[in-house]
């Protein structure tokens, strides 16, 4: 996903949980930016074989297994990503420290209602 989408995608997601703030702009930027970088290493790993460990020959010509660059990368930058959800209160704990508050669930109804009252012996 490009990073205009991913910047669309956490201003809906901030707006539905009501935390959105224009403080939050460069926050939301820079996160957009990493999930954008996160995706394309994601597609060069899975294009280069998506392999978590390769061979490598060091100075000296031996060769080791070694865990694969680009899975180093894109986990690196998961968690650079978790840090600024969590700055913008889009995990859950992050959300409850932010409002005092748990995100607000729609009550089932028609047939999920009905099913769910359902009691079975």
């Amino acid at each position: 996903m490009t990073k205009s989408n991913w910047k669309n995608l956490i201003n809906e997601q901030m707006a539905a949980l009501g935390v959105q703030n224009s403080a939050y702009n460069s926050a939301i930027e820079t996160l957009a930016g990493i999930l954008e970088q996160r995706d394309r290493t994601f597609k060069e790993f899975k294009g280069s074989g998506g392999k978590s460990v390769i061979e490598y020959t060091n100075k000296g010509g031996s060769t080791n297994m070694t865990k694969n660059p680009l899975l180093v990368l894109w986990d690196d930058l998961n968690k650079s990503a978790l840090a600024y959800w969590r700055e913008l209160g889009l995990t859950p704990s992050s959300y409850k420290k932010m409002t005092g508050d748990t995100v607000k669930k729609e009550k089932a109804g028609g047939l999920a209602a009905a099913l769910a009252s359902v009691k079975f012996d």
